[in-house]
């Protein structure tokens, strides 16, 4: 057995209309499910799940969930041809940036922001040589 394909990804959201727009408004993907308490949205392969905190403590059980002003315990990142477009296009969309674009030692230029919960996710292009 091999366990190398992510399927999906939920998120733990206290808003879920709000998380819903966002995803659908900012990454202009389609939602693909919807109930009272989570919305799944879709990019290419791979399912996002926003569910609202109430219901996460039983997909997690026993452990604990953390709120959000707990701070970033994980990134999602998409990479891109031209960040620096993209970043534009965010702001357009009034996403706020928290940093970049920048050009990071690994070599990577990346722009780095959070959605309505508080999930980072990072936007990085491959630096030419």
């Amino acid at each position: 057995m091999t366990l190398k394909h992510i399927s999906a990804i939920s998120l733990f959201v206290e808003d879920l209309p709000a998380a819903r727009a966002f995803y659908v408004d900012v990454f202009g993907v389609p939602v693909v499910y919807e109930d009272a308490n989570c919305a799944v949205v879709q990019f290419d392969q791979v399912l996002i799940n926003l569910l609202q905190i109430a219901h996460a403590p039983e997909i997690v059980a026993p452990g604990a969930v953390a709120p959000r002003e707990a701070g970033s315990r994980f990134q999602i990142s998409i990479w891109v041809p031209d960040v620096d477009a993209v970043c534009a296009q965010l702001r357009q969309r009034g996403v706020a940036i928290l940093n970049g674009p920048v050009d990071r030692p690994w070599g990577m230029r990346t722009v780095n922001f959070v959605d309505p919960a508080g999930h980072s996710w990072e936007i990085g292009q491959q630096r030419q040589p």
